[in-house]
């Protein structure tokens, strides 16, 4: 995992991203910031077992379906599996320890 400070890599509303196997935040203060720190590492974790490229189009895909379903672009991505996941998961900081593979289909 790496950590990259850039906000010209990123829209305006969005303070990071992962693409493993590098996470890109907006500003420095993120890499103290351990419950963003830790969401982030949920996202290297499910991209790892998907082999990267599978994760990216699942992503879209199911980003897709959720804005028609909620026709909302925040509630569409608050609703993909992945970052449920990762938002419900991501102030336990051991939760990657016994993290079982693929959890992000519990919360399809």
């Amino acid at each position: 995992m790496f950590l990259i400070v850039n906000k010209y890599l990123l829209r305006k509303r969005f303070v990071g991203v992962t693409l493993w196997p590098f996470i890109v935040m907006r500003t420095p203060d993120l890499k103290e910031d351990i419950v963003f720190i830790n969401h982030e590492k949920i996202h290297i974790r499910q991209q790892a077992e998907m082999l990267v490229l599978p994760f990216f189009i699942w992503y879209v895909i199911e980003y897709f379906i959720r804005l028609i379903q909620y026709r909302d672009n925040y509630v569409a991505y608050l609703n993909i599996s992945f970052e449920r996941e990762a938002y419900a998961r991501e102030c336990e900081l051991s939760y990657l320890e016994n993290r079982p593979f693929w959890s992000f289909l519990a919360y399809l």
